[in-house]
């Protein structure tokens, strides 16, 4: 198991209320010893104006996956934060409709960085994205509440 902060969907989901992951709609929905799964709806908010999934959507959804997962990764949580240093995407088919889900999953967790690749399906397990995010684990200049 590689999470090393107690955590449950309904406590990240609680956490994402009033910021733009709630905004989106993106719920936490799952969790493995190796995993992390959320899902956003493909509905006015997360659209572009021809109505296909807004790339920049699948990459609010990936980013938050693996923002959240590399922070339930750390050691330290009092005194260190995680921040995104560099995310890319690769937009492989489009939807319309129903909504998404993604997977976050690690390729290297070490001391200082962490690599996540997270890969967004449509909800008939059509691979719509992936993308992979690079974050920094950075010293807390003030205590987290």
């Amino acid at each position: 198991m590689i999470w090393k902060q107690p955590f449950n969907e309904e406590v990240l989901n609680t956490l994402s209320q009033n910021c733009m992951v709630g905004h989106l709609g993106i719920r936490f929905t799952g969790f493995g010893p190796d995993y992390l799964e959320a899902t956003m709806p493909v509905d006015y908010r997360t659209k572009q104006p021809d109505g296909i999934l807004h790339g920049g959507a699948s990459v609010a959804l990936a980013e938050t996956l693996g923002s959240v997962a590399a922070t339930l990764c750390l050691e330290d949580f009092e005194n260190t934060n995680i921040v995104g240093l560099e995310i890319n995407a690769n937009h492989l088919s489009s939807v319309r409709e129903g909504f998404v889900i993604g997977r976050a999953t690690p390729v290297k967790i070490g001391r200082r960085i962490q690599v996540w690749n997270i890969e967004i399906r449509d909800d008939k397990d059509k691979m719509i994205c992936i993308s992979r995010l690079t974050t920094a684990v950075i010293e807390n200049s003030h205590q987290k509440k």
